[in-house]
């Protein structure tokens, strides 16, 4: 180790650490313009998605529109940062070594930063590569199959600027973009395609009702056209279920149940 007053003295050059940082970013963005699974969404089901998917070998990226990941996890209930998962969804975290206290009737109590965290980590060592402030403004469409997803940054679109994207091709889209469901309701508005709800169209997501979406994410987490996929509150959102609040186990099911249908789909893909 060397001592202060060298390390103090060495030679430290601004245009030099602006190149390494242009350099190995524009490395990583250029070697995911074209991925297996696109995941559009960094909040507890889009990363449980992404680590499931990297376990299976497909390249897979995620576009988190924030300076941060974890969605709704940070702020638990309230701002208080603890969130709550069921006996039979604890297993997706105790797989990342979240550590839990038990609760009353079958809860398990969990910290929000450290399962935000290690849910990043598990996506990430599971070969999932994530980018922040990135929107997804738009999808890739080729002839009745979502094929990518349109990028910008999120800076753009916040100071209105008309600055073009550009597109990652993909063979499947999760979005997993929470109460928005934005990525559905892009398909929706710009193709008048009818999707399988009850109105053909986003149903908007139902007053909460923890138990009542616990039981119906899962149903509601599947591919609702060809190459792109619903996970988590998105999920919701799109039929019509309600939202429950800051209990997790079912987003993080949903994530892996997303994985899996992810996995089967882009073995139908054909680039164009």
């Amino acid at each position: 180790m060397l001592a202060p007053e060298k390390w103090i003295s060495m030679k430290v050059d601004e245009s030099e650490i602006a190149g390494e940082i242009i350099k190995h970013f524009s490395r990583d963005l250029l070697e995911n313009l074209e991925v297996d699974v696109a995941i559009v969404g960094g909040g507890p089901a889009g990363l449980t998605a992404a680590r499931y998917v990297g376990r299976l070998g497909l390249k897979t990226c995620v576009f988190e529109r924030n300076l941060h990941i974890g969605g709704g996890i940070w702020g638990g209930g309230i701002l208080f940062p603890r969130i709550v998962v069921q006996e039979h969804a604890k297993r997706l975290l105790e797989e990342i070594n979240v550590k839990f206290e038990k609760g009353e009737r079958g809860y398990y109590v969990a910290d929000s930063v450290e399962t935000a965290c290690k849910c990043a980590i598990g996506a990430i060592e599971a070969g999932a590569k994530i980018f922040v402030g990135l929107s997804v403004e738009d999808l890739l469409i080729r002839e009745k199959r979502v094929g990518g997803v349109v990028i910008n940054w999120k800076a753009v679109e916040a100071a209105k600027m008309h600055v073009d994207p550009i597109g990652i091709e993909s063979k499947v889209v999760i979005d997993a973009t929470g109460h928005e469901a934005s990525l559905v309701r892009t398909l929706v508005e710009k193709t008048k395609v009818k999707l399988p709800t009850r109105s053909g169209g986003v149903e908007g997501e139902g007053p909460m009702w923890a138990e009542k979406g616990e039981s119906e994410i899962l149903k509601s987490t599947r591919e609702v056209y060809p190459g792109l996929i619903v996970a988590g509150m998105a999920a919701c959102t799109v039929f019509g279920s309600p939202r429950m609040g800051p209990i997790f186990g079912g987003m993080l099911l949903s994530g892996e149940k997303a994985a899996r249908i992810a996995a089967k789909s882009s073995k139908r893909f054909k680039r164009h």
